[in-house]
């Protein structure tokens, strides 16, 4: 299957084929895919010494990891009061610390590897889209005081100076977030992976597995791997080969357009380098990229709209209902992805049998999830930690099978009525 088309693949740094798997091979390590949890499994894993090799079904970074909105920014796709009122205050605050370790995985190996054509830049801005003054600031206060976690309230007046509409009110600014090239920083790991020899081998799906004793052998089309332990971190495209671990969680899409060249006229939209989004259920995530093109990504929807023209009209309706002022700009790409979803909107990330991990389902938030789950899930492999056990409340709920997907757009839509009835309420 070709690489999808997009803004990241246009401007990727040259992407080397990888050969298939064709002989059988062992190692210490198999792991399934090779996106953000992947192949930061691998490289912490070959930093220790291991013996790894990675699967890919098609090629790096070609999933969800490389064609999404590239924020890294804290926290989990559930939202930390949710997290709270589930597991208490010393968990919530542990799970928060491990997502921010997860910003700085990526932020360190950009600086430590010299990664090339990441381009990280610092910042996120939130917003809300109705007047809510006092319930912002008091949960950047709740952050801080609570978490530890510094964030900065944005009033009104000064969210407009910076965002050129009358839809956003105040907003949350947190300077330790950042934005980047994320297929370039995966194409990066690949080949720090490599240079530590480990070993990726693209279209080279796996079709099953068995365990052998303490052996689990993985089969492709062509060959098989042997390894002592083996990790799942396939996402929203991973299929039925992954048995159990397959009915905990949904594929579900995602969409993102780019702008044709805006000129001076970006600083009508925006005057910031910072990454927006607003906090619907499934919010509007744009950022300016080459100085003068909006990548705008946005919705979420259980089937995976693919036609161009379609996703184009859609979100450019989105952007102008923000922007009136971009009615005349052109889209000049658009593309959807597949997200790993589970119900309870956290990772899939523990252990399934003995030697068998999943590391998986990261919600649309995987950037800096995805980090630190490939961490945590080396760390338990090598006896160095038991992290992962912080997420065993959340390991394997099922997705309700047949009706899971029909079951979640219904809960999708009914949010989608209910943020916009609110807005409507709020904004009277």
């Amino acid at each position: 299957m070709p690489f999808p088309k997009t803004w990241y693949s246009q401007t990727s740094l040259p992407r080397e084929t990888r050969a298939e798997l064709l002989t059988d091979a062992e190692c210490d390590v198999c792991i399934i895919g090779a996106g953000i949890a992947g192949l930061t499994a691998a490289l912490e894993l070959t930093r220790r010494g291991k013996r790894v090799i990675v699967l890919e079904t098609h090629q790096i970074g070609w999933g969800a990891s490389g064609r999404n909105g590239g924020v890294v920014s804290p926290g989990w796709a559930q939202g930390t009061d949710a997290i709270r009122k589930k597991l208490g205050l010393e968990r919530a605050k542990a799970l928060f610390q491990m997502s921010v370790e997860g910003l700085n995985i990526v932020k360190s190996n950009i600086a430590e590897l010299a990664l090339q054509g990441c381009d990280p830049s610092p910042g996120t801005i939130q917003v809300k889209r109705y007047d809510d003054h006092a319930a912002v600031k008091n949960y950047v206060e709740s952050m801080q005081r609570d978490f530890g976690y510094p964030l900065n309230f944005l009033d009104t007046e000064q969210v407009r100076a910076l965002a050129h509409t009358e839809k956003y009110f105040q907003g949350i600014e947190d300077p330790q977030a950042m934005h980047f090239h994320p297929l370039n920083y995966c194409l990066g790991l690949a080949n720090a992976i490599e240079s530590a020899h480990g070993r990726i081998f693209e279209h080279s799906k796996m079709l099953a597995w068995r365990p052998e004793g303490a052996i689990k052998t993985v089969q492709t089309t062509l060959a098989s791997v042997r390894c002592k332990d083996l990790i799942f971190c396939a996402g929203g495209y991973g299929g039925n080969e992954l048995q159990k671990l397959s009915r905990a969680y949904l594929p579900i899409a995602t969409y993102v357009v780019l702008t044709e060249h805006l000129g001076a006229s970006i600083k009508d939209i925006l005057n910031s380098s910072a990454a927006f989004s607003d906090d619907r259920r499934a919010s509007d995530y744009y950022r300016v990229v080459e100085g003068d093109r909006l990548l705008w990504g946005g919705r979420i929807t259980t089937r995976n709209e693919q036609n161009e023209q379609a996703l184009a009209s859609m979100l450019k309706h989105d952007m102008v209902s923000v922007y009136p002022q971009l009615a005349s700009a052109k889209i000049e790409l658009a593309w959807s992805g597949l997200m790993g979803y589970s119900t309870n909107k956290m990772p899939n990330l523990g252990l399934l049998e003995p030697g068998v991990w999943a590391c998986t389902s990261f919600g649309g938030h995987g950037l800096n999830t995805g980090s630190i789950g490939g961490r945590v899930i080396a760390e338990a492999v090598c006896g160095e930690s038991d992290r992962y056990q912080l997420f065993k409340p959340y390991l394997l709920d099922w997705n309700g099978g047949p009706f899971g997907l029909l079951a979640a757009n219904a809960i999708y839509q009914s949010l989608k009525v209910m943020d916009f009835v609110q807005e409507r309420l709020r904004n009277r």
